[in-house]
């Protein structure tokens, strides 16, 4: 089988591929800047000022704006990507006193990088398990964040056979690791199915081979180079995580490469929280009312790892995820909710009448957002349901039936309800954080981007939608006594949004959060 870096046209992408990526790359900017820095200029609709140098920028579209064009004496003027970088960095630089050269790049290599994805996607194959497709859709990634598809810097040789956007799958690096270099805590054992017994008094470790290569393709010190696994591994949105479905398990690797904010390896810290997350985000659904669907979670078991050096074991951690079939419901099938939201071949939304989309967001409304604000309310339990950390389970007719939770990493604990944790053990959050994080994550990242892709299909049914979403959260509130947060969530005109520009900008830390106001469609929209 040809590998996808073999797919990929020696003459490098095609003209129509560069003038997708470089659209997709305009949209995600001027999504950043219009939520972030700009402002409404006047009465014309799509025109925004930015305030810190006066100038005004007008773009057509709706979810995805496009066509940028500056205001000038002569009138206005089309912006291609790179006249919009120049005007977004003289905006940030005059209202931050910051100047990011690095991020302006990255801007660029994530355009490079939609490019080479969306040639190779061409000849590629794509799966033929819908799950698997929903997954691997993602090529415009993140619609909010400036370089969604920066991966470091580097040439498609280096990452595109691993990249999920190129249907890529491939097999995991197999290490054999002596006792005294072995890391590991809680569950790993199901680790030990991806490859022959090992012997000799070594662990089996599984490791991702692009990290492989990062880190010089380890042939030295006492790790013991065991072959590849025989099954596939299929990368998932987020390209560390992949999926294995002989076995049926998830695998969560380290992966030193900078994937919109953060750096993305397992750090220790974080992996000495997880056991303690588990057992929170297990009991978290034990107590759900009878009339709310009980969603399934991913858990992850445990972790295993080889230390290198000084690193801990950082640097090869794996952590150990439940697989699908233990959790999905007979019948259904496990769709990413991102993967819904931008669209792939088999989305449930494709073909549906006004009344059932209609019908198909007050079911996912009902999966969706009784768990997750019982886990708050009752439990302390911050979910970090964004887009990508939801899987929903359609019926055959496409209808949400099950909601399945991931990715313990991700989850929080309000602080005043666990005072018995220290921040060692447990990510702590105090409840105004943890609570602008939830909103954050469910309201602005998760339902209005489920919303947004229904109402492109039928403009008429927004308002409807979001009468539906405010009655949800009012019958939570009655439920659980008028909690001053669902109280202030409807009465509030806007709702926080995560800065992804802003914070790249200032190169803050990749777990860092800063918010912008945006409008509250739950009153926006609502009588």
């Amino acid at each position: 089988m040809a590998s996808t870096e073999d797919l990929l046209p020696s003459a490098g992408p095609d003209q129509e591929s560069w003038a997708q990526a470089a659209a997709l790359a305009t949209t995600a900017l001027l999504n950043c800047l219009i939520r972030e820095v700009a402002r409404p200029a006047g009465p014309e609709r799509g025109a925004f000022l930015l305030p810190a140098t006066g100038r005004v920028l007008r773009a057509g579209g709706d979810r995805f704006p496009a066509g940028p064009e500056l205001r000038t004496p002569g009138g206005w003027r089309p912006l291609p990507l790179d006249g919009l970088l120049d005007v977004a960095a003289a905006e940030l630089r005059a209202g931050t006193g910051v100047a990011n050269d690095a991020l302006l790049a990255e801007i660029a290599h994530s355009r490079d990088v939609m490019a080479a994805l969306l040639s190779s996607r061409r000849a590629a194959r794509a799966p033929v398990d819908p799950y698997l497709r929903s997954e691997q859709a993602l090529v415009a990634g993140h619609r909010y964040h400036p370089a969604p598809k920066a991966r470091g810097g580097s040439g498609p040789g280096t990452w595109l056979r691993y990249s999920p956007e190129a249907h890529a799958s491939f097999p995991l690096t197999l290490l054999g690791v002596p006792a005294a270099d072995l890391v590991e805590a809680g569950d790993a054992g199901a680790l030990d199915r991806l490859g022959p017994p090992v012997g000799d008094g070594l662990a089996l470790l599984p490791a991702h081979p692009w990290q492989v290569e990062l880190l010089g393709g380890l042939r030295h010190g006492r790790l013991r180079h065991l072959g590849v696994t025989t099954a596939p591994a299929w990368p998932t949105a987020s390209i560390r995580t992949v999926y294995l479905p002989e076995p049926d398990l998830f695998c969560k690797f380290s992966l030193d490469v900078r994937i919109t904010n953060d750096v993305r390896r397992l750090w220790l810290t974080d992996l000495r929280r997880l056991p303690v997350v588990a057992d929170r985000l297990g009991a978290a659904f034990d107590d759900l009312p009878e009339h709310v669907p009980r969603p399934a979670v991913l858990r992850d078991r445990g972790y295993r790892s080889a230390a290198l050096g000084r690193d801990g074991g950082e640097a090869l951690a794996v952590i150990v995820r439940d697989g699908l079939r233990r959790h999905l419901r007979p019948g259904l099938t496990a769709l990413l909710a991102a993967g819904v939201s931008e669209g792939f071949p088999g989305n449930p939304l494709d073909g549906l009448s006004e009344d059932e989309s209609v019908e198909w967001w007050q079911r996912y409304l009902d999966h969706v957002v009784p768990p997750v604000l019982h886990a708050y309310l009752r439990h302390g339990v911050v979910l970090e349901c964004h887009l990508q950390n939801v899987l929903v389970a359609v019926d055959v007719r496409g209808i949400p039936a099950q909601v399945i939770f991931r990715d313990h990493e991700g989850v929080k604990l309000v602080a005043e309800r666990h005072r018995l944790l220290n921040a060692a053990e447990a990510p702590l959050l105090r409840s105004p954080q943890a609570w602008e994080r939830l909103v954050y994550c469910l309201l602005a990242n998760n339902l209005c981007e489920i919303a947004a892709a229904v109402a492109a299909r039928h403009p008429h049914a927004r308002a409807e939608l979001w009468t539906r979403a405010r009655a949800v959260f009012e019958a939570v509130a009655k439920e659980y006594g008028d909690p001053a947060e669902l109280r202030d969530l409807l009465a509030a005109e806007h709702i926080p949004a995560k800065a992804n520009l802003l914070l790249r900008w200032l190169n803050a830390g990749g777990g860092d959060m800063r918010c912008v106001p945006v409008p509250n469609p739950l009153r926006l929209f609502t009588p």
